[in-house]
């Protein structure tokens, strides 16, 4: 599929396309697939190709849209991509078809963000939440909160520059109002961290002696045979990491090689590895053999793993059963598979703390760092201006502050946002998007 977007859009297809039912592009209704050839300036024959025209304004971004589906290969396409240059177009920045629909009101900041999370989508939940979003979920919940404030602020605007016609500010009013959007804030921020989670997925490291079954316990994880097992000691020297769907958590599972003391110069490089590993991850699986019990190569790794969040997991089942095990810990068989289900949920509600995600379609999910911030800073400045309304200060005081909380919530659907960000944003899109 090649999309050329543009006020010049048609007049530049119509130089390359010959349609096959001899009319003018131009002239071709919109919105139904037409057939045409591709003609490069020599007269030649390029592809035999069907072509579709979007109007403006009801087109994706707002211009006149034609998209072209060629026949796949990179020798066509890159040819009708050349005679499309020479006849006037250029190649779009990555986002750029979603940021002119941004520029163009088709689409606010939060839903256009939607766009590259579909995308990026790697699990089935990630890309439900991504509809959601993109749907305006978040983006008319912002809004209701939003004409919340506005109202209080036009009574406090009021009451400053035309005290005699409006009177004493209803205090007790514009404090219940601001309360009730403060509250509306903070339910919305309870979604934060799973939503965030969801999207941008979680690191787990499986952590261990050597020989403790990490790799095996890996294998099992993603139902496939990803790592190398053998009985020897240290077959893992390095990091391996691999992506699964972890109950729609989109995780990237990473196999360390086994900490222990040792003299051998890549085993060691493999051991720092781990090490670091270990510090960048979300979650880590502290793995134990279940034939041994616990060692004091166990304790050092236990240690090394400090205060991150971790889960003791006690693997090969199938051939014993460990004496003792603390609240919390599992008992797993990486070999048959025995109880995995229980470790998956387990994991899943490690990660989310237990958080559930709504169902409905229409609950509002917040997905992006960027917006969760954007909240916390619009509830600090609403938190403010109910305290200066409480303490009896002036007027101003509480207009600066529902000012900010305004501006913050602004931010999320583009309307304050600077174009720095806006820029930073859509460079983050694929080409074509």
């Amino acid at each position: 599929m090649i999309r050329i977007s543009g006020s010049d859009a048609i007049s530049i297809c119509g130089r390359v396309l010959k349609m096959a039912s001899g009319r003018a592009l131009k002239n071709c209704p919109v919105q139904s697939v037409r057939r045409a050839e591709a003609i490069d300036f020599s007269g030649n024959i390029i592809d035999d190709v069907l072509v579709t025209v979007f109007r403006a304004p009801r087109s994706y971004t707002g211009d006149d849209i034609v998209e072209i589906s060629a026949h796949g290969g990179p020798v066509t396409l890159r040819r009708i991509l050349t005679t499309l240059f020479g006849a006037g177009a250029h190649a779009a920045q990555p986002g750029e078809f979603t940021l002119r629909a941004f520029l163009k009101g088709k689409l606010d900041l939060a839903q256009a963000e939607a766009v590259a999370d579909l995308i990026g989508a790697e699990t089935e939940t990630a890309a439900r939440l991504a509809l959601r979003q993109q749907a305006g979920a978040l983006s008319r919940r912002v809004l209701v909160i939003r004409e919340i404030i506005l109202g209080v602020l036009a009574l406090v605007e009021a009451s400053i520059d035309f005290p005699e016609d409006v009177g004493e500010l209803d205090t007790v009013y514009c404090f219940g109002e601001l309360s009730k959007a403060h509250k509306t804030i903070e339910h919305v921020l309870k979604t934060a961290d799973a939503g965030i989670l969801y999207r941008d997925g979680a690191k787990i490291v499986l952590a261990g002696r050597p020989n403790v079954g990490k790799s095996s316990l890996m294998n099992a994880l993603l139902r496939v045979g990803r790592a190398i097992v053998t009985p020897i000691p240290g077959t893992t020297r390095d990091v391996l990491e691999e992506s699964f769907n972890l109950r729609g958590i989109p995780v990237r599972a990473v196999d360390t090689a086994g900490i222990r003391e040792t003299t051998d110069e890549v085993e060691l490089i493999g051991v720092q590895r781990s090490h670091e590993a270990i510090q960048n991850a979300d979650l880590v699986i502290l793995v134990l053999d279940s034939t041994d019990g616990w060692t004091q190569e166990d304790r050092d790794v236990l240690k090394a793993i400090g205060f991150k969040p971790h889960l003791v997991l006690w693997n090969k089942a199938d051939l014993a059963i460990p004496r003792e095990t603390a609240s919390g810990e599992l008992v797993v068989s990486a070999e048959t598979g025995l109880h995995l289900d229980q470790l998956e949920e387990k994991l899943a509600d490690l990660l989310t703390h237990g958080e559930v995600l709504a169902e409905d379609a229409e609950d509002v999910v917040v997905t992006h760092v960027r917006h969760r911030e954007a909240l916390k800073a619009a509830a600090r400045a609403l938190e403010q201006s109910l305290e200066s309304l409480a303490s009896g200060l002036p007027t101003d005081f509480v207009s600066i502050d529902v000012h900010g909380a305004l501006f913050a919530l602004g931010e999320i659907t583009g309307i304050t946002t600077g174009e720095d960000i806006i820029s930073e944003i859509f460079a983050r899109f694929c080409i074509g998007k």
